[in-house]
C-alpha cells in the first residue's frame, strides 16, 4: 500500500465514522452520537461518562446537567461553558471548583456569587429566585 492509497482509505475510514457517530456503553440514552459510557441521558454529543443529562456537548463526567459544553466533573449544571470541578451553576463560563454561582465567568473556588459578587447564601437564594423568574428561567 503506498501513501495515497493509505490516505485514501483513512479518509474513507474516517467520513463514515463522522457520519455514523457511534457510541459506545451508553445505558438508556437517546440520541447520543460518539458518546461512550452515559446512561440515562438525552441528546449528547462527544460526551463520555455523563449522567441524567440532557442537551450537552463534549463533555465528561457530568450529573444532572443540561446544556452544557466542554464541561467536567460535576453535577447540576445549566447552560455552562468550559467549567470543572462545580456543582450549581447557572449560565456560568470558565469556572472552576465553583459551588452555587449563576452568570460568573472565570471564577475559581468560589460560592454563592451572582455575576461574580459574592453573597450571604440566604441573600443568593433570594436574588437567584428573583432572577430565575425575570429570566423566565422557572
Amino acid at each position: 500500500m503506498n501513501r495515497t492509497e493509505f490516505l485514501s482509505e483513512l479518509g474513507k475510514l474516517q467520513r463514515a465514522y463522522e457520519a455514523e457517530q457511534p457510541s459506545m456503553g451508553c445505558i438508556a440514552s437517546t440520541n447520543v452520537r460518539a458518546c461512550s459510557h452515559c446512561m440515562f441521558s438525552d441528546d449528547l454529543t462527544g460526551c463520555h461518562h455523563c449522567t441524567h443529562c440532557s442537551s450537552c456537548t463534549d463533555s465528561t463526567n457530568l450529573s444532572h446537567s443540561t446544556g452544557c459544553t466542554s464541561c467536567h466533573s460535576s453535577a447540576y449544571l445549566v447552560d455552562c461553558t468550559g467549567c470543572s470541578k462545580s456543582a450549581y451553576l447557572i449560565r456560568s463560563i470558565g469556572c472552576t471548583e465553583c459551588n452555587y454561582c449563576f452568570g460568573c465567568v472565570g471564577l475559581a473556588k468560589k460560592d454563592f456569587h451572582i455575576l461574580n459578587v459574592k453573597y450571604k447564601r440566604d441573600e443568593y437564594f433570594k436574588k437567584l429566585k428573583v432572577l430565575k423568574k425575570e429570566l423566565g428561567l422557572d
